[in-house]
């Protein structure tokens, strides 16, 4: 402790009220001295003359203090977090629809325009373009005003185009408002960051898969409205009752609450605190006793922040990761499709091509296709429980690991001849795989960086995946029509890749509290901040 004095601009002790957070939270990860220059941390509380705060931080005998997650694991999980479990998930309701819409809309679209199959593909990678562009700048939006107001406004952005691409009246103006449409669903993925912020250590592996449980149902949702909605009132109306989720979101994210972790970073202890107690008051428990441990954000995160020494072989592998699932997850759906309409299986199979005759020739949606559509999509669930499973057993690398190996694994029997059937079940498997490994990257990238670049690494990653998602259309929709062979090729090459990266992530994040900021690497540069490895530190054990 006599170290850590000498070297900090402010000196505290920690942790000393044992009861609000037991030993599990301190396990020691050999990878964690990770961080940042940009926080300077403090200790307040609302009414405490800050004076009378840096006194009683100079000696050991000081009253209590307290983090944010100290505050969190005496709370615990309850009501108020199932409450932002249901705003959030609306939110991963409407990103699953628009994306499942796009399968749908693919083949409706080349029958009804007459469009080539690389026009079809078009379709589906411009609303890519446009999350890759969106994802970012929401979330250095987030970053900067806030989780809450980033997440609403993305959500108000998508709706507000997601109705106008129903009246497009020509096929440049639905690529035009689908990208629209895509920079607003770039957001969406902030409302894991968002969520996270809110949970205890010990509930968040499980709580953020819970919101990947609302993914599921948004996928199933779509299927099951395509399939009443098609036919009788067509691909528009699909376009405009897809929106329905966000249209929800929006009515009541004025409950939503800010970051409280984000208020500090701003300085502002007093909304933070108010925050908690809210949180406090709705799971009916009391609010700990002493001063809250404050860091201030002194510049806002940049593209270098997430490549500096600390982090630059996690972010390299992590975005690699972003990409390949993002890559798998739309490649199998829309595979799922375009499998279910090239009629000789076998002969496709064994390498021939399923180019129609005529370039323009098209085939619709039947009512098994459908069906068989919904089974596939049903596979989410199961993937979700699996890995849900997983997280807090192996840990959230090797199962990300696991799921793009089984994945490689299920991919392997289509090349041979075997069947709907068959391909249903091998489709089946492979996406539950995929969808299972895309939720534990959203699980283990906010635990891996700080507060003060977290939501502008969720942004930046999910830039990325959409990057993969991009490209997929024309491997899954264009490359096919050539060679089967090849295409599901580049899937399970890829696939395999991507559970080596996986292993080789150098931090595991299971157990580990969400972090405010990192030791300073700057010569002469003293700051006190909130890492695990300053837990064991100060751990009243010792």
């Amino acid at each position: 402790m006599d170290r850590l004095s000498r070297r900090a601009r402010i000196a505290y002790k920690r942790w000393r009220n044992p009861e609000l957070r037991d030993e599990g939270n301190f396990i020691g990860q050999g990878d964690e001295d990770q961080g940042t220059d940009n926080e300077i941390c403090t200790i307040s509380s609302a009414g405490v003359d800050p004076g009378e705060s840096t006194s009683a931080s100079g000696s050991d005998k000081t009253e209590e203090t307290f983090t944010i997650d100290d505050v969190l694991e005496g709370i615990g999980f309850g009501k108020f977090q199932w409450k932002m479990s249901i705003l959030t998930g609306l939110s991963w309701i409407a990103d699953a629809m628009e994306m499942m819409l796009l399968s749908i809309l693919s083949p409706q679209l080349h029958c009804e325009w007459r469009l080539p199959s690389y026009q079809v593909a078009l379709i589906t990678s411009v609303v890519f373009v446009g999350m890759g562009l969106g994802a970012p700048f929401w979330g250095n939006v987030c970053d900067t005003y806030g989780r809450r107001v980033g997440l609403t406004m993305s959500m108000c952005w998508a709706i507000m185009y997601g109705v106008l691409s129903a009246f497009a009246p020509v096929y440049g103006w639905l690529l035009a408002l689908r990208a629209l449409v895509g920079f607003g669903i770039g957001g969406s993925a902030q409302s894991v960051t968002l969520y996270s912020e809110f949970l205890p250590v010990k509930a968040r592996g499980i709580c953020v898969m819970l919101i990947a449980a609302f993914w599921a149902i948004g996928s199933v949702f779509e299927v099951l409205l395509a399939l009443f909605i098609m036919p009788t009132l067509g691909w528009r109306a699909l376009l405009g009752l897809s929106t329905i989720p966000m249209a929800i979101f929006i009515c009541f994210c004025f409950w939503l609450p800010e970051s409280a972790r984000f208020h500090l970073l701003l300085g502002q202890t007093e909304k933070a605190m108010a925050t908690l107690t809210r949180i406090a008051n709705d799971n009916g428990k009391p609010m700990p006793q002493g001063r809250l441990i404050t860091c201030k954000q002194t510049k806002h995160a940049r593209i270098k922040d997430l490549f500096t020494p600390q982090y630059r072989k996690t972010t390299i592998l992590l975005l690699f990761t972003w990409f390949v699932n993002a890559f798998a997850y739309y490649g199998i759906v829309l595979l799922t499709t375009e499998l279910f309409q090239t009629g000789n299986k076998c002969a496709a199979a064994h390498g021939a091509k399923i180019e129609p005759k005529c370039n323009l020739e098209c085939k619709y949606l039947t009512s098994a296709d459908y069906k068989d559509l919904l089974w596939t999509t049903m596979a989410e669930f199961p993937g979700i429980v699996i890995v849900l499973l997983g997280i807090d057993c192996i840990g959230r690398k090797k199962s990300m690991a696991l799921t793009f190996f089984v994945f490689s694994l299920f991919i392997l029997p289509l090349y041979a001849c075997i069947g709907r059937l068959g391909i249903t079940i091998c489709i089946f498997i492979a996406r539950a795989s995929v969808s299972g490994g895309f939720q534990v990257v959203f699980v283990y990238t906010p635990e891996v960086y700080p507060t003060e670049i977290r939501a502008f690494a969720m942004g930046t990653c999910s830039a990325v995946a959409r990057l993969g998602a991009l490209i997929t259309p024309f491997v899954a929709q264009v490359l096919l029509r050539a060679s089967l062979p090849v295409t599901l090729s580049f899937y399970c090459v890829l696939s395999l890749l991507g559970g080596i990266a996986s292993l080789l992530l150098p931090i595991e994040t299971l157990g580990r509290t969400l972090q405010e900021s990192g030791h300073d690497q700057e010569a002469g540069e003293q700051t006190v901040v909130p890492t695990s490895n300053s837990n064991n530190t100060t751990h009243p054990s010792e």
